[in-house]
């Protein structure tokens, strides 16, 4: 259970971002507050799973999740470049996630 609520709580944390980069500075209401809620939503659901979880291996999958998620969606909703080099290294990331979610964290 704690593994798919650290699960959810990384796939919010690529909602937040991905609207705080709408949020215009936390000038345009909408943005500002699925960035808000689901930021918030997202460190509750951390939290949650880290009464049974390592700290360090939920926070690394947390922002891990966040980071290839968010990466990925700039490419795909952004036009942001991907070269193989970047591709490899969201790669290994995701590879490192992996990693720690087998390794009995």
């Amino acid at each position: 259970m704690a593994w798919m609520l650290l699960l959810v709580a990384g796939l919010l944390e690529i909602v937040w971002a991905l609207a705080l980069k709408h949020t215009d500075g936390f000038t345009r209401l909408w943005p500002s507050l699925l960035a808000g809620s689901t930021a918030l939503l997202s460190f509750v659901l951390l939290s949650l799973a880290l009464r049974s979880l390592p700290v360090g291996t939920a926070y690394a999958v947390w922002v891990g999740i966040g980071a290839v998620g968010v990466a990925l969606a700039g490419i795909v909703a952004f036009g942001e470049s991907a070269t193989p080099q970047r591709l490899v290294f969201i790669a290994l990331v995701g590879i490192g996630i992996i990693g720690l979610k087998t390794s009995g964290g």
